[in-house]
Formats: C-alpha cells, structure tokens, sequence
C-alpha cells in the first residue's frame, strides 16, 4: 500500500470515528420518548409502587404519581420543558383500598404534580433525566 493511500485510509477511519462519536453524544443529549422514566427515589411504603413518567413523542404523557395517574402534555426544546398535566381525579383510585390511599399519599400526589407543573428546564446527566425547577426531580430509565 503506498504511503498516500494509507493515509487516506487513516483519515477516513478518523472521520467515521469522528462522526460515531458526535452522533453518539447527540443522541445521549435527547429526551428519551416513549421510555418509563422512574423517580429516582425510595417508593412509599408499604406499597412498592414508584412514581413513572413516559412522555411520548408527540408531547402526550402519562404521569403514575404514587396512587392516581394523569394524563397530560409535555412542550420540549433543547433544554427547555413545560409540563401541563391534567387535573387530579376524583375519588378513590383505582384497584386501592380506602386504607392504601392515605392522606399522605394524596399530599405526596398533589406535591408531586405541582413540582412537574414548575418545572422550567431539563438535562441529562448519564442515562438519568434531570427536570430542573424549584424542586429538582430526577428520573431514571426502567430496565425492563
């Protein structure tokens, strides 16, 4: 191979491992749409059950908060986001006991409904997806 061709080699693996690179880290900067993604905290026990947000990608979401789940809209840009979620329903949810719905779990529903409505921004940060407003809600991918 001559010494020409061989650096023309070279500098074409350079350039596809170049562009790997820069298409990988684009891609780690998305929003992951149609993903579960959990609160990355402890869930309220006894129940094992975790707050999710999956946020499609046309914008629609669907919030499980501790017991109730909301349905609602989710604006994106780079590094901007705007939750509006739907109101709290009424009444016992569903497939809960009177005594699994507590007046802490109702607090903690609507706290954490409200903390989705200010939020203002967004980022990664690995694989998690950090919502930033005035309380920070991080959130993990599911693994199955």
């Amino acid at each position: 191979m001559s010494a020409g061709c061989a650096t023309f080699v070279r500098a074409l693996v350079a350039a596809g491992l170049a562009f790997a690179i820069a298409a990988s880290a684009a891609a780690a900067g998305r929003f992951p749409f149609e993903q579960e993604l959990l609160l990355d905290t402890a869930p309220m026990r006894p129940l094992k059950r975790v707050l999710v947000l999956n946020v499609g990608a046309d914008g629609t979401a669907t919030i499980f908060l501790w017991c109730q789940t909301v349905r609602g809209r989710v604006q994106l840009s780079d590094s901007a986001i705007r939750i509006e979620p739907e109101p709290l329903p009424e009444g016992l949810p569903r497939y809960m006991s009177d005594g699994q719905y507590t007046g802490e779990r109702r607090q903690a529903d609507r706290a954490t409904l409200a903390a989705l409505t200010q939020v203002t921004g967004w980022r990664r940060q690995g694989r998690a997806v950090v919502l930033l407003g005035p309380t920070t809600l991080k959130f993990r991918p599911s693994d199955h």
